[in-house]
């Protein structure tokens, strides 16, 4: 278990992972078409991820769509993956200057392959990078990586590479999407609905839960500084109990 980072006397969490909700309701108030909501979303994202590496934040997961989205508009989906592929396209120098390995999880058989041969290369440029991770959650469902990691140590088993007696909740974990990297610490889902959505299920075992209301495109550094401060004052035990 990875600790988190102690930085200016408060503890900063190692491993954030963010449900971005609320961008169609945000564009909505406003008039406007739910697209505007997820391109002033997409912005929001950059912004956060600079200020997390900034407090001492390791890696940031955020769930971009999950295999439930496929069921959204066409033109909306259509959208939100040109979208991500234009963002990662003026965001790729960035990554490379700042040191930052990016990694999508998830299905890559149903994105559209313009999309995936984008991530793919951005991926592979930035394997080395060692200061942050961050991960994009694409087409991704917490049971549907539970019954992929269970398929692979299956096959592994057959075929002589680990025994059955070797497996361990920590081998599990590393057949999952996120692999060697920490669980997350600290899960924020904005717009102030207060449920995960199939999100990291296995990993989010022993993270503390952040819902403010604000939608996705206002949650800005101001907020992000206050989520760690109250994630900061939380007592984490992991299921002990607290010594005097």
């Amino acid at each position: 278990m990875v600790k988190s980072e102690v930085i200016d006397n408060k503890i900063v969490p190692n491993h954030i992972a963010v449900i971005m909700d609320g961008n169609g309701r945000w564009a909505k108030k406003r008039g406007l078409p739910r697209v505007y909501g997820h391109r002033k979303g997409s912005q929001r994202v950059k912004e956060i991820l600079r200020e997390a590496k900034k407090l001492g934040v390791r890696s940031l997961t955020v769930f971009a769509f999950s295999t439930e989205n496929w069921d959204r508009p066409k033109k909306e989906i259509e959208y939100l993956f040109s979208s991500m592929a234009e963002f990662l396209g003026k965001y790729e120098k960035e990554l490379m200057k700042d040191d930052i390995c990016l990694r999508m999880i998830g299905r890559r058989d149903r994105i559209p392959k313009k999309s995936i041969k984008k991530i793919s290369m951005i991926e592979n440029l930035t394997k080395n990078n060692k200061s942050f991770c961050f991960n994009i959650a694409l087409d991704f469902g917490g049971r549907w990586d539970i019954t992929e990691a269970a398929r692979k140590i299956i096959k592994d088993c057959e075929d002589k590479k680990i025994s059955f007696s070797q497996i361990t909740e920590d081998v599990f974990s590393k057949y999952l999407s996120l692999g060697d990297i920490a669980n997350p610490d600290l899960l924020i889902r904005t717009s102030g609905e207060q449920r995960i959505s199939n999100f990291l299920l296995w990993d989010l075992a022993y993270a503390e839960f952040y819902f403010p209301e604000v939608c996705w495109p206002d949650f800005d550094v101001k907020q992000l500084r206050k989520a760690l401060k109250i994630y900061s004052e939380r007592d984490r035990r992991y299921g002990a109990i607290k010594k005097d």
